[in-house]
């Protein structure tokens, strides 16, 4: 390995050891709260290597949000979805919707916190603009195999249908620690996302199903 080669490798795991510290402290703390210093403590570095690979803390958490978008999209891509009957698809999306979730509690985190900026940061970004899923347009082709097979109903948006299954999962998770108090019942459990999991696909199901 030349020296250049060397020192790209490095360049590169220092800026995403950076990334990965930022993540958690924006995710944690809101874009508001968040301080470089508490960033570069995380990292094992100082304030001035974090300016050195991004100008400000406006520009880190931009490089944040495309790497979780980015991320998510890699993720998404291991889907399959047309290789699936309808049916199984559907379920396929709603399992991977929530377990992405679950194993990624910053991504949900750091949502809230960008909406909160009413995604100021996202449409600054034309990289972001670019990752825009494809999950929607295979969504609409899986909902018309249903529909030619007599399985799904006809009508249904699969954007609607794409929020619907995201939100079911996004609401009881971001919100988990005061539904269990409101409703004196701990839903952070192994058993209760099963339960939860289940109750959304047959939700979404029961809606999808052609009677």
């Amino acid at each position: 390995m030349t020296e250049i080669e060397k020192a790209t490798r490095n360049r590169e795991r220092t800026r995403a050891q950076l990334l990965v510290a930022a993540r958690d402290e924006f995710a944690q703390q809101g874009y508001g709260g968040a301080r470089i210093e508490n960033i570069a403590q995380r990292a094992s570095t100082n304030k001035r290597m974090i300016y050195y690979y991004f100008n400000n803390k406006e520009e880190l958490f931009v490089a944040v949000m495309e790497e979780t978008y980015r991320s998510l999209r890699d993720a998404e891509q291991q889907l399959r979805l047309l290789d699936l009957q309808p049916v199984e698809a559907i379920r396929a999306l709603i399992l991977f919707t929530w377990n992405y979730y679950v194993e990624h509690p910053e991504f949900l985190q750091l949502l809230t916190a960008e909406n909160h900026y009413r995604a100021e940061h996202l449409q600054s970004s034309p990289t972001i603009s670019r990752m825009r899923s494809p999950l929607v347009e295979t969504l609409r082709e899986v909902l018309a195999r249903g529909q030619r097979a007599n399985i799904f109903r006809g009508g249904v948006d699969p954007l609607q249908l794409y929020i619907s299954i995201a939100g079911l999962g996004y609401f009881y998770l971001s919100n988990n620690y005061t539904l269990s108090m409101s409703f004196g019942r701990d839903l952070n459990t192994r058993r209760a996302y099963m339960e939860r999991q289940q109750h959304i696909a047959d939700v979404v199901l029961g809606y999808l199903l052609a009677s």
